[in-house]
C-alpha cells in the first residue's frame, strides 16, 4: 500500500511558457509572465519556470499534448501546476478531452468557476497517486490510493487495464512519475 501524503498546492499559467513561441535564451530562466518580474505571487514556482532542455515532468506531458487541453485548463483553474512539476513520484490518470465531454451538460463549466476552485481541487486530486505505478504494477483487485484521500479500483480485464473505471489507453512516463491516459473523468465522492 503506498504511503499516505498530502496534497500540494501549485500555480497557473504555464502554458504560456512551454509554448514553442516562448522559447528563448536558456541562460536564464523567465516566468510564465515573460519574465515579468511583477507577475501575481499565484503565478510564481517550479512549474513557472522554462528549461525546454530538461525531460518532461507530468505537466509538460498535459501541456504538450492536444487531447488533455481541458485538463490543463482544469489544473489551471484549480491552480495545481506545482504540483504537477514536483519531483514526485506520481501516478497521474489524465482524462482526455473526449472523457471531460462526456460529462453532464453544464458539469465543467460549473467546475471551473472560480467559486467551485476547492471542488475542482478534489476532482483533480482524486486523479493523482503519490507514488509510481507503472502498467506492470496496477493489479486486478487492487485499491490504490489517490492524492484526494481516497481509494479507487484497479481491474485488469481482457481489454485492458481500467482504474475507477476508466480504461487506461496509453501510458507515459515522465521525469516526475507516469501519466496514464484515461477514457472517464473520476467523480470520487464528490
Amino acid at each position: 500500500m503506498p504511503a499516505r501524503t498530502g496534497t500540494r498546492r501549485i500555480p497557473l499559467l504555464l502554458l504560456a511558457l512551454l509554448s514553442p513561441g516562448c522559447a528563448g535564451d536558456s541562460e536564464a530562466p523567465r516566468t510564465a509572465a515573460g519574465g515579468d518580474e511583477e507577475a501575481p505571487a499565484r503565478n510564481r514556482g517550479q512549474a513557472f519556470i522554462q528549461d525546454a532542455s530538461a525531460d518532461p515532468t507530468i505537466l509538460g506531458i498535459a501541456l504538450g499534448s492536444d487531447d488533455h487541453t481541458t485538463l490543463v485548463a482544469a489544473v489551471q483553474a484549480a491552480a495545481m501546476e506545482n504540483v504537477l512539476v514536483n519531483a514526485g513520484p506520481l501516478t497521474v490518470f489524465a482524462p482526455t478531452n473526449a472523457a471531460f465531454d462526456a460529462l453532464p451538460e453544464g458539469a465543467l463549466e460549473d467546475l471551473l468557476q472560480p467559486e467551485n476552485q476547492p471542488l475542482l481541487y478534489k476532482v483533480i486530486s482524486s486523479h493523482a497517486s503519490p507514488s509510481t505505478f507503472t502498467m506492470e504494477q496496477l493489479r486486478d483487485g487492487m485499491q490504490l490510493y489517490m492524492a484526494s484521500g481516497h481509494y479507487v479500483p484497479v481491474e485488469v480485464r481482457e481489454d485492458g487495464t481500467y482504474v475507477n473505471g476508466a480504461r487506461i489507453l496509453a501510458t507515459v512516463k515522465a521525469t516526475n512519475g507516469i501519466v496514464h491516459v484515461v477514457d472517464a473523468v473520476f467523480l470520487v465522492a464528490l
